[in-house]
Protein backbone atom coordinates (compact mmCIF):
# COMPACT_ATOMS: atom_id res chain seq x y z
CA UNK A 1 0.00 0.00 0.00
CA UNK A 2 1.48 3.33 -1.07
CA UNK A 3 1.59 6.21 1.37
CA UNK A 4 1.93 9.97 1.02
CA UNK A 5 2.05 12.98 3.30
CA UNK A 6 -0.80 15.50 3.27
CA UNK A 7 0.36 19.04 2.52
CA UNK A 8 -1.41 21.80 4.40
CA UNK A 9 -2.76 25.01 2.94
CA UNK A 10 0.33 26.75 4.34
CA UNK A 11 2.66 24.56 2.27
CA UNK A 12 3.89 22.41 5.18
CA UNK A 13 3.76 18.62 5.23
CA UNK A 14 1.38 17.04 7.72
CA UNK A 15 0.27 13.54 8.65
CA UNK A 16 0.78 10.53 6.42
CA UNK A 17 -2.12 8.90 4.60
CA UNK A 18 -2.50 5.61 2.72
CA UNK A 19 -3.33 5.93 -0.96
CA UNK A 20 -6.27 3.93 -2.40
CA UNK A 21 -5.74 0.68 -4.24
CA UNK A 22 -6.13 2.46 -7.59
CA UNK A 23 -2.63 3.90 -7.16
CA UNK A 24 -1.13 0.38 -7.21
CA UNK A 25 -2.29 -0.37 -10.77
CA UNK A 26 0.35 -1.48 -13.29
CA UNK A 27 1.48 1.03 -15.90
CA UNK A 28 -0.20 0.35 -19.25
CA UNK A 29 0.76 3.09 -21.75
CA UNK A 30 -1.00 1.19 -24.56
CA UNK A 31 -4.38 1.29 -22.78
CA UNK A 32 -3.87 4.90 -21.71
CA UNK A 33 -3.18 5.95 -25.30
CA UNK A 34 -6.25 4.08 -26.56
CA UNK A 35 -8.51 5.66 -23.92
CA UNK A 36 -7.20 9.17 -24.65
CA UNK A 37 -7.74 8.83 -28.39
CA UNK A 38 -11.29 7.62 -27.76
CA UNK A 39 -11.93 10.61 -25.49
CA UNK A 40 -10.54 13.01 -28.11
CA UNK A 41 -12.71 11.48 -30.86
CA UNK A 42 -15.83 12.49 -28.90
CA UNK A 43 -14.81 16.15 -29.18
CA UNK A 44 -14.46 16.18 -32.98
CA UNK A 45 -17.15 18.13 -34.79
CA UNK A 46 -18.36 16.13 -37.82
CA UNK A 47 -17.98 17.85 -41.16
CA UNK A 48 -18.59 17.03 -44.80
CA UNK A 49 -19.84 18.32 -48.13
CA UNK A 50 -23.46 18.43 -49.21
CA UNK A 51 -24.19 15.12 -50.99
CA UNK A 52 -25.56 16.90 -54.09
CA UNK A 53 -22.79 19.53 -54.30
CA UNK A 54 -21.50 19.89 -57.85
CA UNK A 55 -24.24 17.70 -59.32
CA UNK A 56 -27.15 20.17 -59.30
CA UNK A 57 -27.02 20.89 -63.02
CA UNK A 58 -27.94 19.09 -66.21
CA UNK A 59 -24.98 17.58 -67.99
CA UNK A 60 -24.88 14.86 -70.61
CA UNK A 61 -22.58 13.01 -72.93
CA UNK A 62 -23.66 11.26 -76.08
CA UNK A 63 -21.28 9.53 -78.49
CA UNK A 64 -24.06 8.17 -80.73
CA UNK A 65 -23.74 8.92 -84.43
CA UNK A 66 -27.05 10.68 -85.10
CA UNK A 67 -28.22 11.59 -81.59
CA UNK A 68 -29.26 15.13 -80.70
CA UNK A 69 -26.40 17.08 -79.02
CA UNK A 70 -23.95 14.33 -79.91
CA UNK A 71 -20.20 14.85 -79.84
CA UNK A 72 -19.66 12.03 -82.32
CA UNK A 73 -16.99 12.76 -84.89
CA UNK A 74 -15.72 15.89 -83.16
CA UNK A 75 -12.80 14.26 -81.36
CA UNK A 76 -14.19 15.39 -78.00
CA UNK A 77 -13.46 13.87 -74.64
CA UNK A 78 -15.82 11.64 -72.70
CA UNK A 79 -16.23 14.29 -69.99
CA UNK A 80 -19.90 15.12 -69.27
CA UNK A 81 -20.83 18.45 -70.88
CA UNK A 82 -23.56 21.05 -70.76
CA UNK A 83 -24.66 23.30 -73.61
CA UNK A 84 -23.94 26.99 -73.14
CA UNK A 85 -25.18 28.26 -76.53
CA UNK A 86 -26.01 26.71 -79.85
CA UNK A 87 -26.31 27.64 -83.50
CA UNK A 88 -28.59 25.28 -85.25
CA UNK A 89 -27.31 21.82 -84.44
CA UNK A 90 -23.87 23.16 -83.57
CA UNK A 91 -23.54 23.13 -79.77
CA UNK A 92 -21.07 25.10 -77.72
CA UNK A 93 -20.21 22.84 -74.79
CA UNK A 94 -18.40 23.26 -71.51
CA UNK A 95 -17.34 20.46 -69.17
CA UNK A 96 -19.55 19.94 -66.09
CA UNK A 97 -20.45 17.49 -63.32
CA UNK A 98 -17.20 15.51 -63.40
CA UNK A 99 -14.42 16.06 -60.81
CA UNK A 100 -12.01 17.42 -63.43
CA UNK A 101 -14.35 20.26 -64.44
CA UNK A 102 -15.05 23.74 -63.08
CA UNK A 103 -17.96 23.62 -60.63
CA UNK A 104 -18.07 19.83 -60.74
CA UNK A 105 -18.35 17.44 -57.84
CA UNK A 106 -15.41 16.47 -55.63
CA UNK A 107 -14.14 12.99 -56.36
CA UNK A 108 -13.82 11.72 -52.78
CA UNK A 109 -15.21 14.39 -50.41
CA UNK A 110 -15.46 14.02 -46.61
CA UNK A 111 -18.83 12.49 -45.74
CA UNK A 112 -20.96 14.07 -43.02
CA UNK A 113 -22.44 10.63 -42.35
CA UNK A 114 -19.08 9.26 -41.22
CA UNK A 115 -19.04 7.86 -37.68
CA UNK A 116 -16.31 9.76 -35.85
CA UNK A 117 -16.70 8.35 -32.33
CA UNK A 118 -14.25 5.60 -31.45
CA UNK A 119 -15.24 2.98 -28.90
CA UNK A 120 -13.52 1.25 -26.00
CA UNK A 121 -14.59 -1.52 -23.66
CA UNK A 122 -15.73 -0.36 -20.22
CA UNK A 123 -13.17 -2.45 -18.35
CA UNK A 124 -10.40 -1.26 -20.66
CA UNK A 125 -11.37 2.36 -20.04
CA UNK A 126 -11.48 1.87 -16.27
CA UNK A 127 -8.14 0.10 -16.24
CA UNK A 128 -6.64 2.90 -18.34
CA UNK A 129 -7.87 5.49 -15.83
CA UNK A 130 -6.48 3.48 -12.90
CA UNK A 131 -3.17 3.15 -14.70
CA UNK A 132 -3.06 6.91 -15.38
CA UNK A 133 -3.92 7.56 -11.71
CA UNK A 134 -1.01 5.40 -10.58
CA UNK A 135 1.30 7.13 -13.08
CA UNK A 136 0.67 10.50 -11.42
CA UNK A 137 2.62 9.27 -8.38
CA UNK A 138 5.54 7.93 -10.43
CA UNK A 139 8.20 10.63 -10.10
CA UNK A 140 10.06 9.36 -13.16
CA UNK A 141 7.02 9.68 -15.43
CA UNK A 142 6.08 13.07 -13.96
CA UNK A 143 9.53 14.52 -14.63
CA UNK A 144 9.61 12.91 -18.08
CA UNK A 145 6.55 15.01 -18.95
CA UNK A 146 8.55 18.12 -18.10
CA UNK A 147 7.10 18.92 -14.66
CA UNK A 148 9.52 20.28 -12.11
CA UNK A 149 8.08 18.61 -9.00
CA UNK A 150 6.18 15.49 -7.93
CA UNK A 151 2.46 14.98 -7.33
CA UNK A 152 1.20 15.16 -3.75
CA UNK A 153 -1.92 15.12 -1.54
CA UNK A 154 -3.42 18.37 -0.22
CA UNK A 155 -5.80 18.91 2.68
CA UNK A 156 -9.47 19.55 1.89
CA UNK A 157 -9.18 23.27 2.71
CA UNK A 158 -7.71 23.77 -0.76
CA UNK A 159 -11.26 23.40 -2.13
CA UNK A 160 -12.36 26.56 -0.32
CA UNK A 161 -9.96 28.97 -2.06
CA UNK A 162 -12.03 31.63 -3.83
CA UNK A 163 -9.45 33.73 -5.71
CA UNK A 164 -6.87 32.96 -8.36
CA UNK A 165 -4.34 34.91 -6.29
CA UNK A 166 -4.90 32.56 -3.33
CA UNK A 167 -4.36 29.52 -5.55
CA UNK A 168 -1.19 31.07 -6.97
CA UNK A 169 0.10 31.83 -3.46
CA UNK A 170 -0.56 28.26 -2.33
CA UNK A 171 1.34 26.82 -5.30
CA UNK A 172 4.23 29.14 -4.51
CA UNK A 173 4.30 28.02 -0.87
CA UNK A 174 4.18 24.37 -2.03
CA UNK A 175 7.42 24.86 -3.99
CA UNK A 176 5.95 25.08 -7.48
CA UNK A 177 7.60 28.37 -8.51
CA UNK A 178 9.48 26.73 -11.40
CA UNK A 179 6.32 24.93 -12.49
CA UNK A 180 4.37 28.20 -12.55
CA UNK A 181 7.13 29.82 -14.61
CA UNK A 182 7.09 26.87 -17.01
CA UNK A 183 3.35 26.98 -17.71
CA UNK A 184 3.32 30.78 -18.05
CA UNK A 185 5.14 30.51 -21.40
CA UNK A 186 2.91 30.94 -24.46
CA UNK A 187 4.41 30.46 -27.93
CA UNK A 188 3.01 31.14 -31.38
CA UNK A 189 2.17 27.89 -33.12
CA UNK A 190 4.10 26.91 -36.23
CA UNK A 191 2.01 26.12 -39.29
CA UNK A 192 -1.52 26.76 -40.49
CA UNK A 193 -3.07 26.21 -37.08
CA UNK A 194 -2.53 29.93 -36.49
CA UNK A 195 -5.34 30.58 -38.97
CA UNK A 196 -7.69 28.01 -37.45
CA UNK A 197 -8.44 29.39 -34.02
CA UNK A 198 -5.42 27.89 -32.21
CA UNK A 199 -2.59 30.40 -32.70
CA UNK A 200 -0.77 29.64 -29.43
CA UNK A 201 0.84 26.59 -27.85
CA UNK A 202 0.54 26.35 -24.08
CA UNK A 203 1.92 23.83 -21.61
CA UNK A 204 -0.18 21.69 -19.27
CA UNK A 205 0.35 22.40 -15.59
CA UNK A 206 -1.03 20.90 -12.35
CA UNK A 207 -4.38 19.14 -12.18
CA UNK A 208 -6.43 19.63 -9.00
CA UNK A 209 -8.67 16.67 -8.16
CA UNK A 210 -11.44 17.71 -5.75
CA UNK A 211 -14.26 15.85 -4.04
CA UNK A 212 -17.23 18.01 -5.08
CA UNK A 213 -18.31 21.29 -6.64
CA UNK A 214 -16.38 23.99 -4.81
CA UNK A 215 -14.96 27.52 -5.02
CA UNK A 216 -11.62 26.24 -6.38
CA UNK A 217 -13.25 25.40 -9.72
CA UNK A 218 -13.86 29.10 -10.38
CA UNK A 219 -10.71 30.33 -8.64
CA UNK A 220 -8.29 28.36 -10.83
CA UNK A 221 -9.94 29.21 -14.15
CA UNK A 222 -7.75 32.26 -14.82
CA UNK A 223 -4.48 30.41 -14.21
CA UNK A 224 -3.05 29.22 -17.51
CA UNK A 225 -2.41 25.48 -17.79
CA UNK A 226 -4.19 24.55 -14.54
CA UNK A 227 -7.29 22.32 -14.53
CA UNK A 228 -9.73 21.30 -11.78
CA UNK A 229 -11.72 18.06 -11.95
CA UNK A 230 -14.15 16.20 -9.68
CA UNK A 231 -12.80 12.82 -8.67
CA UNK A 232 -15.84 11.02 -10.15
CA UNK A 233 -15.31 12.75 -13.51
CA UNK A 234 -11.67 11.79 -14.03
CA UNK A 235 -10.75 10.55 -17.48
CA UNK A 236 -7.59 9.42 -19.24
CA UNK A 237 -7.19 12.65 -21.23
CA UNK A 238 -7.06 14.83 -18.09
CA UNK A 239 -4.56 12.53 -16.38
CA UNK A 240 -2.46 11.92 -19.49
CA UNK A 241 -2.71 14.87 -21.93
CA UNK A 242 -1.48 13.98 -25.40
CA UNK A 243 -1.46 10.27 -24.37
CA UNK A 244 1.61 10.94 -22.17
CA UNK A 245 0.97 9.69 -18.63
CA UNK A 246 2.42 11.26 -15.50
CA UNK A 247 0.70 14.62 -15.17
CA UNK A 248 1.47 16.61 -12.03
CA UNK A 249 -1.67 16.07 -9.93
CA UNK A 250 -2.67 17.58 -6.59
CA UNK A 251 -5.13 15.26 -4.85
CA UNK A 252 -7.55 16.50 -2.21
CA UNK A 253 -7.55 14.11 0.77
CA UNK A 254 -11.37 14.09 0.67
CA UNK A 255 -11.26 13.06 -3.00
CA UNK A 256 -9.04 10.09 -2.09
CA UNK A 257 -11.52 9.07 0.63
CA UNK A 258 -14.36 9.04 -1.92
CA UNK A 259 -12.24 7.11 -4.41
CA UNK A 260 -11.47 4.41 -1.83
CA UNK A 261 -14.93 4.27 -0.26
CA UNK A 262 -16.85 3.99 -3.55
CA UNK A 263 -14.26 1.90 -5.39
CA UNK A 264 -14.19 4.26 -8.34
CA UNK A 265 -13.00 3.00 -11.73
CA UNK A 266 -13.45 -0.66 -10.79
CA UNK A 267 -16.09 -3.12 -12.03
CA UNK A 268 -19.43 -3.34 -10.23
CA UNK A 269 -18.45 -6.62 -8.51
CA UNK A 270 -15.26 -5.03 -7.18
CA UNK A 271 -17.20 -2.02 -5.84
CA UNK A 272 -19.63 -4.30 -3.96
CA UNK A 273 -16.81 -6.25 -2.31
CA UNK A 274 -15.19 -2.99 -1.16
CA UNK A 275 -18.42 -1.94 0.52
Amino acid sequence: MMKAKIMGIDGKAGKEVSLPEQFSEEFRPDLIKKAVLVQQSHNVQPYGTKPTAGTRQSAMLSKRRKAYKTVYGRGGTRTPKKVMTRRGLHMYYVGAFAPNTVGGRVSHPPKAAKIWDLKINIQERRKAIRSAIAATMDSGLVKKRGHTTESFVVEQKIEDLKKAKDVYDFLTKAGLEKELARIAIKKIRAGKGKNRGRPYRKKKGPLFVVSKKCALVQAARNLQGIDVCFVKDLNAELLAPGTNAGRLTLWSDKALEIMEKEGLFYTQEKKETKK
